[in-house]
């Protein structure tokens, strides 16, 4: 029994080893078939040179992006600013109490009627006021009446002088009445001219000719210097549209521009002349004020609200459809096709807009190619190719307006 143990425990021995004996030959067959591969390889980049296999460049045109462009050149456009307003009196002079006050008796005028410069808008009572006249003419003859006296005293005191019967010092006293009494008389004058001008002033008058715009008291009502105003006046009837402007466009507009006014709720249009620009520009809303000076015309109320067209000279500028023109925070821009065919922003800044497309103010040549359509859908960097659009020559000038923020 022993000597068949251990002759299956050498068979076993041997199998092992035979096992393991192929297990190293498959290795060394695997090893050298790899080294075998890498060799090949190393070979054939030798053979190459290095070099790059050059792209299949009809397959990668194929797939990029054909993209729309134009390239607007310059044109000369009539400058035209579309904005809106409230028309006003162009010189609005505000009337009120100008002496001490009073029951108002009688208020003749209304408003929209014309007045001329002087005429009364109101009348005051003044039965005290005329009292108070009559006492202090009275007290004009009492003083008179006492100079009289004074001077006839030292005319008599003089004749007794040269006789000895009164002396200098006498004189010169009853030369000093006399003067006093003068005296009292001029200060009564005075206090007559005083009582007769502020009466003058009771009644309440137009103090230049113009359209009465507003009336704000009636007969029977105790107006004084703090009774505010109670007339308004359009000096000459003059009216006036302010034009809320933006800030670009104002600095556009010179002195002296002509525009077009119409009124909402009528057809009417009329000529207005730019005579002001706003000193400063608002905050908040980043607009100023133009100031449009018109003849006066009865549908021109004040108050109202109107639209204005301000001619504001011709410009040398390219011109973009809409579709090209794009904006962010950063502010306005367009995609633009460089030498490369690649896709580069370009920031602009806008002039003005009209139906036919915005003149770029600055920013472009108008020789660039520049994205038609789809700039929004494109990236700075992407490689497209271009594909030219006819754009129409600019015409001489051509009416462009621009439309301010309202």
């Amino acid at each position: 029994m022993n000597y068949e143990a251990r002759m299956d425990i050498a068979e076993m021995v041997d199998q092992s080893e035979a096992e393991e004996l192929r297990a190293r030959r498959k290795r060394k067959v695997l090893i050298a078939l790899a080294v075998l591969v890498v060799g090949v390889l190393i070979a054939a980049v030798m053979l190459n040179g290095g070099d790059e296999p050059e792209p299949f460049t009809g397959a990668d045109e194929a797939t990029l992006a054909r993209v729309t462009v134009i390239s607007p050149g310059q044109g000369t456009y009539a400058g035209i600013i579309n904005a809106t307003g409230t028309l006003a009196a162009r010189r609005e002079m505000p009337v009120g109490v100008v002496g001490e006050g009073g029951r108002v008796l009688l208020v003749p005028v209304e408003a929209g009627q014309w007045v001329s410069a002087g005429q009364v808008l109101a009348v005051i009572d003044r039965s005290v006021q005329s009292q108070q006249s009559a006492s202090a003419a009275a007290q004009i003859e009492v003083a008179r009446a006492d100079a009289n006296l004074a001077q006839a005293n030292l005319d008599r005191a003089l004749q007794l002088v040269e006789r000895g019967f009164i002396s200098r010092a006498d004189i010169d006293r009853l030369t000093a009445t006399r003067d006093a009494a003068n005296a009292r008389v001029r200060v009564a004058q005075a206090q007559l001219g005083e009582r007769q001008a502020r009466n003058a002033q009771l009644n309440i008058v137009a103090p230049a000719a113009g359209l009465l715009l507003e009336r704000n008291v009636e007969p029977g009502q105790v107006v004084s210097a703090g009774s505010g105003v109670l007339f308004s006046i359009a000096r000459g009837g003059e009216m006036e549209l302010l034009a809320q402007i933006g800030e670009a466009e104002l600095g556009a507009i010179p002195l002296g521009a002509t525009a077009t006014v119409t009124p909402v709720g009528t057809d009417q249009s009329f000529t207005c002349q730019v005579w002001q620009k706003a000193p400063v520009i608002d905050e908040q809303t980043r607009q100023g004020v133009a100031r449009c000076a018109m003849s006066y015309n009865p549908a021109l109320r004040p108050g109202g609200f109107a639209s204005i067209q301000i001619n504001s000279g011709a410009v040398v500028a390219p011109r973009l459809p809409e579709s090209a023109v794009l904006s962010d925070d950063a502010g306005s821009y367009v995609m633009i096709i460089n030498s490369a065919n690649e896709v580069e922003r370009r920031d602009v800044e806008l002039g003005m807009i009209g139906n036919d497309g915005i003149v770029i103010a600055s920013g472009l040549d108008g020789s660039e190619r520049i994205v038609a359509r789809s700039g929004g859908f494109r990236t700075v960097g992407e490689k497209v190719v271009p594909v030219a659009e006819d754009v129409p020559a600019a015409a001489d000038p051509a009416p462009a307006a621009s439309s301010a923020a309202n």
